[in-house]
């Protein structure tokens, strides 16, 4: 048997009777022709069994791949179990997507972040670093490559364009709502932020020191509205449910146990909420709890959720733009753009009077 030759771009023009750049144009430069005219070469093209362009020649063609790598800093189960993150990546690529770029997701390994191979072997345009550690050996590699560079909330990166949030702002304003309410006793639970592997009590210097920019700044923000109460710290054990889960059952356990919990995280937050059910703790009667992010969950879970609102969807949609901006060659391409979305607190049931 022989093998069927597969219909090329010429026999489409051929079959339509037009030129070759006109084919060409009908599925990378829509705009060039008529409504009418494209609709007859992707109607003819479809009888011929012709597919579109080739996509490994167009990259041979173009030295680009249409691929933007995202780099994690979890699993990916980890990381779409988290919807803060969904929500961003959604944003941005709504964005990128009518570009005709896709998102290469690089899983986050044992060095945090992705393996630093990984990263240089990518076929990709550009790097998007989503919320990782400082000095993690993939932001090495992406600057061996001469990739551009954008990053979601941290680390801070030199020449790299950058969008995050009000950090301490945001942690100050959630502390602050609870010392209004009368609450000197508190427990601030922080993500596993590689402070020590198995997580734990924390003290505030080790903290101060963690690998993550938004758990300093937090603390930061926190700590300066808690002169004078009884804070103790928590770290969750790794990025997991069941991490955090662990985590606020040891936070609930302390004793004197804290009257309040500030969370840096809504899933931190929603795992202090079960672990206060379990242990027949009411909130906010006996506990009150705060989280950051204003995650979906938060207003639906039980009791809803008080919460720092950052405007996820705008900070992936401002990551997409960035990114086509220096896929374009635009201004932000030699010069340092760092900008951060506003927070706002949003009081809902889980906080109530000491």
């Amino acid at each position: 048997m022989t093998r069927r030759r597969r219909p090329t771009l010429d026999d489409v023009a051929v079959a339509v009777g037009v030129s070759r750049a006109t084919v060409s144009n009908a599925y990378n430069r829509p705009d060039q022709l008529s409504a009418r005219l494209r609709d007859e070469v992707l109607r003819v093209a479809a009888e011929l069994g012709y597919a579109g362009p080739d996509p490994t020649a167009r990259s041979l063609a173009t030295s680009r791949t249409g691929a933007i790598a995202v780099l994690l800093d979890t699993s990916l189960s980890t990381a779409f179990s988290d919807p803060a993150l969904s929500l961003t990546l959604d944003a941005l690529a709504r964005v990128v997507d009518p570009r005709g770029h896709a998102l290469l997701l690089l899983p986050g390994g044992a060095q945090g972040g992705p393996p630093a191979e990984r990263v240089l072997a990518a076929q990709a345009d550009i790097a998007v670093a989503y919320s990782l550690a400082d000095g993690v050996p993939a932001l090495d590699s992406v600057r061996t490559r001469g990739l551009p560079l954008v990053v979601i909330d941290q680390p801070l990166v030199p020449g790299a364009a950058r969008i995050g949030c009000q950090d301490r702002l945001g942690a100050a304003l959630a502390a602050r709502h609870l010392r209004e309410l009368g609450h000197r006793r508190f427990g601030i639970f922080a993500a596993h932020s590689h402070v020590r592997p198995g997580g734990g009590a924390l003290t505030a210097a080790e903290a101060a020191g963690a690998a993550f920019r938004d758990t300093r700044e937090r603390l930061v923000g926190y700590l300066g509205e808690l002169e004078s109460c009884d804070v103790v710290l928590h770290e969750a054990a790794g990025l997991s449910a069941e991490s955090a889960l662990e985590g606020a059952f040891a936070l609930l356990g302390a004793s004197p146990r804290p009257s309040a919990v500030l969370c840096m995280s809504d899933q931190l937050a929603l795992a202090v909420l079960a672990a206060a059910r379990q242990l027949e703790i009411a909130v906010p009667g006996e506990l009150s709890v705060t989280g950051f992010d204003d995650s979906p969950p938060a207003s639906w879970s039980s009791p809803p959720l008080t919460t720092v609102r950052q405007d996820l969807a705008a900070k992936g949609r401002i990551a997409g733009e960035l990114v086509l901006s220096l896929l374009d060659g635009g201004a932000v391409a030699t010069s340092v753009t760092s900008s951060e979305v506003p927070v706002s607190l949003v009081v809902r049931d889980s906080t109530g009077p000491a």
